[in-house]
């Protein structure tokens, strides 16, 4: 084993905890960095958006989640609970359609609000899943007497903004 003189040991000491400190800071900056990316990640993959309601429907609430895919393709699904029957609205309507507007204002009609047991179940619950091509601006459902309309009547139960 080599013998080191006391100045050597010194400075072979200081290069040592030199190196640790710089280790340490390291470890702490590529933590730091993992911990930004897999916020960045969640936060451009997966978003959640609340819907207002408009006081047609007041105890209605629900939101919308929208996860972009791989293929660049925007999963979409549209929950709600307590909302009302369409038929006991005034006036009737035969079903709920959730429309989406795209960052150019164009809106879509993206299809009805579906429940386990028909349209609503008795515990008031509904859902949509879709897919879309297109990056979604905003959502609403409203009241419809055809669920295949190509253009939103007048009857908004919920929006997001």
């Amino acid at each position: 084993m080599r013998k080191h003189s006391h100045s050597q040991k010194v400075r072979i000491e200081h290069h040592q905890q030199k190196n640790n400190r710089m280790n340490n800071l390291n470890l702490k900056r590529n933590g730091l960095f993992f911990c930004l990316a897999l916020a960045i990640l969640f936060a451009s993959c997966s978003k959640k958006m609340a819907f207002t309601n408009s006081g047609i429907a007041p105890a209605a609430k629900g939101w919308v989640k929208i996860k972009k895919g791989k293929n660049k393709n925007y999963h979409i699904e549209v929950s709600v609970i307590n909302l009302a029957p369409s038929e006991n609205l005034v006036p009737a309507k035969k079903t709920y359609v959730v429309w989406m507007t795209k960052g150019d204002n164009e809106t879509l009609n993206i299809g009805q609000l579906k429940s386990s047991t028909g349209m609503l179940s008795k515990l008031l619950k509904g859902s949509l899943t879709t897919v879309s091509p297109f990056q979604p601006a905003r959502f609403f459902i409203t009241a419809e007497d055809d669920g295949a309309s190509t253009f939103p009547g007048n009857l908004y139960i919920l929006k997001t903004y």
